[in-house]
């Protein structure tokens, strides 16, 4: 049917953009950042972890609104449609809206990548909270547990979310104002009054958007808003014929016809697209599809109802049926708010029907009977939903789906209902796919004579366990119908279970998974046995309440000092650029607007670890559409070298060469005309590889060391052993011998990845903009590749989505290939990496394999320890050499009486692994914290006393770090032992623990207290200041702001520095004329690095002697004019400096004295968790962290860097699985199968001081670093995790000692807590089968 069509027209923050043309598979976010100037859209993974954009959509006489993700949004399907996004809020124009005020008066941006998201989903959840102030059932304004449940879907690697969640709580009406954390708008004793009339004002009246006028007058005037089908390849039909009509035409096409059903597109978020769809046609506009029917038989739903919709209808007061109720709430953890904003229910059927996707919703509809309808070639048929997901894939076919009918289900008055579902997933909030899931219905009886209950009916799902589909367990379902509930009927029914629940042969975790289904199964029936009567809220023995009910509200609590001894120093100042953060329009790399003839380029890299290179190619010897040219090493001028990186040990390649050495390896660069079409020509290359006469690849240390495959270690960062090892074992009353440790890796996952423009410049010249913690070495590589001088090199970095150590080296090799294709083609050439190829060139930490020996004495006292460590360094030798050096600073934590140590640096054919955050001291905490607690089990002693008893005295502390001990009075790690023991509750809490413990079953509990002792070093470092004439300030340092608030710290230090003039006027006006300019290496030379959490003070020690010169400079001038006037005015000062030719401009550089350079740092950490036995899941109930910071140069900045840092360990200890394939090629791709902490993974109880030690005259203002050393006290949640399961095995231990297996005590602690303690890992160690020997128990005892 032919139908006149429009052309696409929609608003962004009240802008009209029309677009005549338009290819369908465009993205929102590729067109609003290649096509306008709002660029707070970012692209971090491209998948749904990001939310960063509102819609307003017209519809009659009525606007819907909604926040939802705009690199899975199809652009054609906004038209109509006005866009808000978080500059449209507010900008540096019109003024920032006071989410962007709070968020930076919080302290609630770092690095600033995914500030905008985060004030995107909160501005969502506000107006929802105005927009229902006509619903009976929801409030009409924002709670507390909306406002921190608005951000569940975003991810953030630098804050640790808690400023954050703050943030959004202060636009919350039933607040406790008080409970909010520090910030910049009150101090501490005021009243509740003065705090309110602080905070930024929110008037919902004035700061809520609405639709254009423009837009709706066009919407009105049109009869059908319907794309122009030729133009834009988008077909919207509104109607069921219409749909069948377009799907016949199309077929009939051919390969042009190849089309696409969608409704939001979510799906690209998991199947990556990569298949040229000839047409795509949005059905989300068709009634029969788009309608919510209730009646006394059940619910309809059509397919292309979204799945927030569906959860709103199933959720409705109205609703008597709490089996609607309860599919909605399990559904609200489906994905997270702005995907079920606009994914479709049917879509998420269709995936899982076709393509295997592991659907909640699948098993939810299959245990409460639902059926599908659907239309295949004309014809009406009805499915019930077992059925339809064994049926023939009906993705890419002419049979659609069209509505899913759910049955209402009540119980008679002789029976009970029982409808409970159950999801294990690494978030208990959603955002993360379940290892297992289930759904169980039953009808009960009750029987007179037994008093017991009998299953007269039951419905038992389970999906997402690794099976193809969703399943009912029918055998299990046949064998319990019509038996009376008893421990021994409920023992064969799990046991029957066993057998079901089967997961394919690739699927990891197998029997973890069949252990939760039988964990779940025994929660919903054995409250059955136990009570003997049913109770449809009740609350389940694994803590599964009915979850209308809020999940607890994160608390906090932050101690810090603001100094004003060197004001503006030591204030709590907001970070400098926070609200540009905010809005989005802090620039980053690829915000950078391209350049005419501007080209893009991907990375192809290696799937081999050893092999020759025979050939590159594409699919079908085709070159993708889009491509320009691919870049080899052949391509590397004859002058220049086949170097990709330079660091202070030595050099990496660029490319393979004719063998590539190790997977991961860059092969080659492919470039085309866009971003995305790069990218899917990287995906469709075919190497073709040569295996013959190649030996076999070092894929572990072990292989390193039978081909003695090491590094060698300089003897300069060697470490020194300490005391005589021989006489510490011999002091020992006992020994623990050849213990094995192993650690895996972790990935940096900062919010930007890798990316990097460069464009050719007159003279032979480059300019690179590069997203670098190194920009002096990206320089140096650069020049050294191309074989051209440095000074024709220009690197410009002016901040990063974050870093973390993994932009100093990998960062040089993405400049580099770039700076080489821009050189050959003489065009600007860009490149920003996707998530998957990130993490599969990022390395990350280095894995490592441990076998110690220790000694002890009976008292617990530490005689001796003997290390063997291989590291896995990967192929290149990166920055790998300084690891033994770091784990054994780390190791000397404690007092081991003597310590030695053999540390190898094993080079593998594996990616090269690189500096993240605290490299090798992490992996030193977590070998000193086992080796602690092995000796505190084999004692049969509490593991916080033998740590007490071995942290140094200050004479023990000097001879294991010698002159880094610094003074006595420094030593301040006693005094914050002492002090976390009394402001955390410890010893209460430790009883209390074992009072939870033996009264609890099925939920144990551990508490754990951890010291840090972590060595820095400053460097020499160079900084500008200059005056300009107006009195403003520039500022340049080597530092680069990566979120750690180094222009911060450096701008208040400029104010204190050039403050001591004592000119007349406010010292904020001062602060407020300072400007820091972005690192250029062509005018801050030797600005070497920004890493080992120094780099901070190391700049603004710099420019402190810059303003000394220049204070020299000036006194002269001041006192000329004091001569004449009674005050000075800065203006006055610096316009007759001006008038007088003084050099206004002075460089510096700082070199610390060689005998104070390295110092340590200390702090403590104790952590409470709770383990659930049944799954495995690990919830953090709360951290008091105490950290000396000597005299803070900014304590906001500091508290953010020790909450943030904290929560990236507790990622490392807990969460992120970084692994590899046989081969060595990363087998995780992006945020579906890498989990980093979110907002309801982190402490529940979330308290930071910060002391105040007083001086430390070699410090710079007494200050010292923050930025990585917190990171170990993560390992605190290890330890009281590693604890709650001794609780849980000893309980197992009793258990199969009445069943007459009793084994040796020992079994009970020794065992060793892998890293990440996984849900799986940790449900194995408490008992896999706990559930069957508790039966087992209970059914013979």
């Amino acid at each position: 049917m032919a139908v006149a069509g429009q052309d696409l027209v929609f608003a962004v923050n009240g802008e009209r953009f029309e677009v005549l043309s338009v290819d369908p598979s465009t993205t929102l976010l590729d067109f609003l950042r290649s096509n306008t100037r709002f660029k707070s859209v970012k692209l971090s993974c491209g998948e749904d972890k990001f939310v960063n954009f509102y819609v307003y959509l017209f519809l009659s006489e009525f606007v819907c609104e909604y926040s939802i993700n705009s690199c899975l949004t199809l652009v054609c399907s906004i038209n109509g449609c006005s866009i808000t996004t978080s500059d449209g809020l507010g900008n540096t124009e019109k003024g920032f809206h006071p989410i962007h005020k709070r968020f930076a008066g919080f302290h609630a941006s770092q690095c600033g990548f995914c500030t905008p998201g985060m004030c995107i989903s909160l501005y969502s959840a506000l107006s929802n909270a105005h927009n229902s102030k006509n619903s009976k059932s929801t409030p009409h304004y924002l709670t507390a547990s909306a406002a921190e449940k608005s951000i569940v879907g975003n991810l953030c690697r630098c804050t640790g979310y808690r400023p954050i969640a703050d943030a959004c709580k202060s636009f919350a009406a039933d607040v406790d104002i008080e409970d909010l954390g520090f910030n910049s708008f009150w101090r501490k004793g005021e009243s509740r009054e003065e705090m309110l009339k602080k905070l930024p004002p929110y008037n919902p009246d004035k700061d809520l958007f609405t639709f254009p006028e423009f837009l709706k007058e066009k919407i009105k005037r049109q009869q059908r808003n319907v794309l122009d089908q030729t133009r834009y390849r988008w077909s919207t039909p509104v109607s069921i014929a219409e749909l069948q009509e377009i799907l016949t035409a199309t077929n009939r096409e051919g390969d042009r016809g190849l089309m696409k059903l969608v409704v939001g597109n979510t799906g690209i978020g998991y199947y990556k697209e990569e298949k040229q769809y000839g047409r795509y046609i949005d059905i989300s506009h068709i009634p029969e599809m788009s309608m919510i029917k209730k009646d006394d038989r059940g619910i309809e739903i059509g397919a292309a109802v979204t799945i927030s919709k569906v959860i709103d209808a199933l959720m409705e007061e109205n609703t008597s049926a709490y089996v609607f109720k309860k599919i909605g709430i399990h559904m609200d953890k489906v994905a997270n708010h702005f995907i079920r904003n606009s994914g479709s229910i049917g879509g998420n059927l269709v995936m899982a029907q076709s393509k295997n996707f592991p659907s909640d919703i699948t098993t939810l509809l299959l245990a409460a009977d639902a059926s599908v309808h659907m239309i295949n070639s004309g014809r009406h048929e009805k499915l019930r939903m077992g059925e339809f997901l064994v049926s023939p894939p009906i993705i890419d076919t002419k049979t659609f789906l069209l509505k899913v009918h759910i049955p209402s289900w009540a119980a008679s008055s002789t029976t009970g209902f029982l409808f409970e579902t159950y999801r294990a997933a690494p978030r208990p909030l959603g955002n993360a796919l379940p290892y297992i899931n289930a759904a169980f219905l039953a009808v009960v009886s009750h029987d007179a004579s037994s008093k017991g209950i009998i299953v007269e009916k039951c419905r038992l799902a389970f999906g997402s366990f690794g099976g193809y589909h969703s399943i009912r367990a029918r055998e299990v379902e046949d064998f319990l119908t019509g038996k009376l509930l008893s421990h021994s009927v409920l023992y064969e029914a799990v046991r029957l279970l066993k057998g079901v629940i089967v997961p394919s042969i690739e699927t990891s975790y197998t029997e973890y998974k069949k252990s939760l289904a039988i964990g779940f199964l025994f929660d919903f029936l054995y409250p059955l046995i136990e009570s003997g009567s049913w109770d449809s809220e009740r609350k389940h023995i694994d803590g599964h309440v009915n979850p209308t009910i809020s999940p607890p509200l994160l608390s906090s609590a932050q101690q810090v000092f603001e100094s004003k001894e060197y004001h503006p120093v030591g204030e709590a100042v907001i970070k400098v650029g926070a609200e540009l953060q905010a809005s989005g329009e802090a620039i980053y790399v690829d915000d950078i607007p391209s350049l005419p003839n501007c080209v893009h380029g991907a990375l192809i890299y290696s799937t081999k670890p050893l092999a020759r290179i025979k050939s590159i190619g594409f699919r079908e010897n085709v070159a993708p559409i889009g491509v320009l040219a691919v870049i080899t090493f052949k391509d590397i001028p004859q002058m220049g070298k086949n170097i990709g990186y330079i660091s202070m040990f030595g050099t990496g390649l660029l490319f393979a060469d004719e063998l590539t050495i190790c997977a991961g390896q860059i092969i080659a660069l492919v470039i085309a005309d866009t971003q995305k079409h790069a990218d899917l020509a990287a995906k469709l290359a075919v190497v073709e590889y040569d295996l013959r006469n190649i030996e076999s690849p070092v894929l572990s240390v072990e292989d390193a060391v039978k081909k003695s495959s090491f590094f060698e270690v300089p003897p300069v960062y060697y470490p020194e052993p300490v005391g005589d090892i021989s006489k510490g074992m011999a002091e020992a009353d006992q020994k623990i011998r050849s213990v094995e440790l192993r650690i895996g890796s972790q990935y940096f996952f900062y919010m930007e990845t890798q990316t990097s423009l460069v464009f050719p410049d007159e003279d032979k010249c480059l300019v690179v903009y590069s997203s670098t913690q190194a920009a002096e070495y990206t320089q140096f590589a650069i020049a050294a590749c191309l074989g051209i001088p440095e000074r024709n090199v220009r690197v410009i970095t002016r901040r990063l989505g974050g870093g973390f150590g993994g932009k100093a080296i990998k960062s040089m090799l993405i400049a580099t290939a770039c700076a080489l294709a821009a050189q050959k083609l003489q065009r600007p050439v860009r490149m920003y990496l996707n998530r998957k190829t990130d993490m599969v060139m990022a390395g990350g930490r280095h894995p490592m394999k441990i076998i110690y020996s220790v000694g002890f004495r009976s008292d617990g006292k530490l005689t001796a320890l003997e290390l063997n460590v291989l590291v896995d360094a990967g192929i290149d030798v990166d920055v790998s050499l300084i690891l033994p050096l770091n784990i054994v600073n780390s190791l000397k934590t404690y007092d081991w009486g003597a310590l030695s140590f053999d540390i190898k640096v094993c080079k593998t054919n594996l990616p090269s692994r690189t500096s993240l955050r605290a490299p090798g001291e992490v992996q030193g905490s977590y070998i000193a914290e086992s080796i602690i607690e092995n000796v505190a089990s084999s004692l049969n002693m509490d593991v916080d006393v033998v740590r007490r008893i071995n942290v140094h005295t200050y004479e023990s502390l000097r001879k294991f770090y010698k002159e880094v001990a610094g003074e006595p009075d420094e030593y301040t790690l006693p005094l914050l032992w002492d002090k976390l023991e009394i402001s955390s509750d410890f010893k209460r809490r430790v009883e209390s623990v074992k009072e939870f413990n033996h009264g609890n079953i099925w939920r144990k509990r551990g508490i754990a207290r951890v010291p840090i002792v972590y060595q820095v070093k400053n460097r020499p470092t160079p900084g500008k200041v200059s005056i300009l004439r107006d009195g403003s300030v520039v500022v340049e340092v080597a530092g680069i702001e990566m979120g750690q608030g180094l222009w911060t710290k450096v701008q208040q230090m400029v104010a204190y520095g050039l403050g001591m003039i004592k000119v007349d006027g406010s010292d904020q006006d001062l602060l407020e004329r300072i400007r820091l300019l972005q690192i250029d290496t062509l005018s801050m030379t030797q600005s070497s690095y920004t890493a080992g959490s120094t780099t901070s003070e190391n700049c603004c020690e710099a420019v402190r002697l810059c303003c000394v010169i220049l204070a020299e400079r000036l006194k002269p001038i001041m006192d000329q004019i004091l001569e004449n006037a009674r005050t000075v005015t800065w203006d006055m000062l610096i316009q007759q400096a001006y008038a007088q030719s003084v050099d206004l401009s002075a460089r510096t550089f700082y070199k610390p004295e060689s005998s104070s350079a390295e110092y340590l740092n200390y702090g403590v950490v104790a952590s409470e968790v709770e383990v659930d036995i049944v799954t495995g899941r690990t919830e953090i109930i709360r951290s008091d962290i105490i950290y000396d910071c000597g005299r803070s140069l900014n304590p906001a900045v500091d508290l953010g860097q020790i909450e943030g840092a904290f929560v990236q360990g507790i990622g490392f200890y807990m969460y992120e699985e970084y692994t590899t394939d046989g081969n060595g090629l990363v087998i995780e791709e992006g945020t579906w199968d890498y989990k980093i902490p979110t907002i309801d993974t982190i402490p529940k109880q979330f308290n930071v001081q910060i002391l105040n030690s007083g001086h430390h005259k070699n410090r710079v203002l007494s200050s010292k670093a923050s930025g990585e050393p917190p990171l170990l006290g993560a390992a605190s949640v290890h330890c009281a995790t590693r604890s709650a399961i001794k609780e849980a095995r000893k309980q197992y231990l009793s258990w199969n000692c009445n069943n007459g297996d009793c084994r040796d005590t020992s079994d009970i602690n020794g065992f060793e807590l892998p890293i990440p303690a996984i849900m799986p890992v940790v449900k194995q160690l408490c008992g896999l089968e706990s559930v069957e020997k508790y039966l087992e128990l209970k059914t013979y005892p």
